[in-house]
């Protein structure tokens, strides 16, 4: 009887492993081929992705310049930035300002007069009371709302420890401790300008008792009304003072930004007194054609990146025979087709402009744009004209439409819902989807037959196995016989 069969082709002597593979390997073919051209759906689903991302780019320059911030944008200019600055806002007004400063505003200043060993020295035990507010001569008046805060001091507390505890009060006081060859001594200045930020400073003296002498925790004190003899004025608060065109006005700050609508003004020196005759610094604001100039800039870099990017992924090179990832797919041509329409087109927004070309921004022969400097510039000297060709909207009038604002709309339709880029990478995502599908059912095909072919060939082993065990015996039985004979 024959043997079993435990390695395919052992019985047949054929070398059916070999067989099977290449009979299963051709009946893969077509699988290969969905495996490949899935391959290249998912490279145009990267190209469109990159396309997409191409086209937003170009929808947020074009959206930029039909921005009303944009055309209603100024900046400010000044004749002496080190003295008087100036940055602009909405409500700006265009016009010239003559700003005269002839005071800082300032914060109160006190030191103490003793100099103690360091800022590890202590000073005693007791009680500041910190009040914010006014002072007139000796006479002080605490600010509305304000409230004292009264900090404890410790016999222990050095003087590092008590400037801490000032820093921490949220009283509006701020300290700091000086030291020079003397020693150190504690500093205290108001946490913000102006003359009703001034402070006072009450001392409980529980060392020795007296509150107001130069002796223990008294020598904080600062209360000219008391006469309290620890520590000396180094600067009084004080208001900025200055007048725009010669109007006079007072600030706590030397930022002036509600004194004119949509300009912030910083004062840095006095630019008259009786020492100094800088005089009147002029601010000058006007529209600001330089971001306008940039957003076109920016406009024309964004959309000749998406131009080149179309080109490249659409062309056909005859000379090398190579074809671009989206040769010939019409949703890409119509997207770059639509594209060009619009920018080569005119519009009737202004009287002065009627394309793009007529301002500076320049189709080249590759599909990029360039930005003409010398006529944009010259264009901008009639803004309001521009801003029309680039961002007027009318819902009677189509042709009358800005060609940025054409290009939004446009851009908006490409990427929405049932826009090209959005419908064509559904499609192809459905395409792979069912490429997988065919795929899964050919690999199940396959699998059935390559599992009948080792069926077969095992069948195939197992009779020639027989064969050759019979054709031995009676190959032994001749042979006996002869023997015999």
């Amino acid at each position: 009887m024959a043997s079993s069969i435990t390695s395919l082709g052992i019985g047949s002597g054929l070398d059916a492993n070999t067989i099977v593979t290449k009979l299963v390997a051709l009946e893969s073919q077509p699988i290969t081929n969905l495996q490949t051209a899935s391959d290249k759906l998912q490279t145009k689903i990267s190209a469109y992705g990159q396309i997409q991302s191409a086209v937003s780019s170009v929808r947020d320059a074009a959206r930029k310049l039909t921005s009303v911030d944009l055309w209603g944008a100024t900046a400010a200019a000044s004749a002496d930035a080190t003295a008087v600055n100036a940055t602009t806002s909405a409500g700006a007004q265009i016009g010239t300002y003559s700003i005269d400063v002839t005071a800082l505003a300032k914060p109160q200043s006190v030191v103490t007069k003793t100099s103690l060993a360091s800022g590890a020295s202590t000073l005693g035990s007791g009680t500041l009371t910190l009040d914010v507010g006014t002072w007139t001569g000796t006479s002080f008046a605490a600010k509305s709302g304000a409230t004292p805060v009264t900090i404890t001091v410790a016999a222990t507390d050095t003087l590092a420890n008590i400037r801490d505890k000032v820093n921490s009060s949220n009283s509006g006081v701020k300290a700091s401790i000086v030291t020079d060859s003397s020693g150190s001594r504690l500093v205290m200045q108001s946490a913000t300008t102006g003359e009703a930020n001034g402070f006072r400073v009450t001392v409980a003296d529980a060392g020795d008792g007296n509150d107001i002498d130069n002796a223990g925790l008294s020598a904080l004190a600062y209360d000219p009304g008391s006469t309290t003899a620890g520590t000396s004025l180094s600067q009084g608060a004080a208001d900025a003072e200055a007048t725009i065109n010669n109007v006079p006005i007072k600030s706590a700050t030397n930022t002036l930004s509600e004194v004119v609508s949509g300009l912030s003004i910083t004062l840095s020196k006095v630019t008259s007194s009786p020492t100094i005759t800088t005089g009147p610094i002029t601010i000058t604001v006007s529209q600001d054609t330089a971001t306008i100039t940039k957003a076109v800039a920016d406009f024309a870099t964004a959309y000749s990146s998406m131009a080149t990017l179309l080109k490249a992924n659409t062309k056909y090179e005859e000379s090398s025979k190579a074809a671009g990832v989206l040769q010939g797919d019409s949703g890409a041509l119509s997207v770059q087709n639509q594209f060009r329409s619009i920018l080569g087109n005119s519009s009737a927004a202004s009287t002065t402009f009627d394309t793009l070309s007529s301002v500076g921004l320049e189709i080249q022969t590759d599909g990029t744009v360039k930005v003409n400097s010398t006529k944009l510039t010259s264009a901008l000297g009639n803004l309001a004209e521009v801003k029309k060709l680039f961002s007027n909207s009318d819902s009677v009038d189509p042709t009358k439409d800005g060609i940025m604002t054409r290009l939004r709309v446009m851009s908006d339709s490409l990427m929405g819902t049932d826009g090209i880029l959005t419908v064509r990478t559904a499609g192809l995502k459905q395409t792979i989807t069912d490429n997988q599908s065919r795929q899964e059912s050919l690999q199940n095909r396959v699998d059935l037959y390559e599992k009948r072919l080792k069926a077969q060939y095992t069948a195939l082993d197992t009779i020639m196995a027989g064969l050759t065990s019979q054709g031995n015996y009676v190959t032994q039985m001749i042979n006996s016989l002869n023997r015999s004979n």
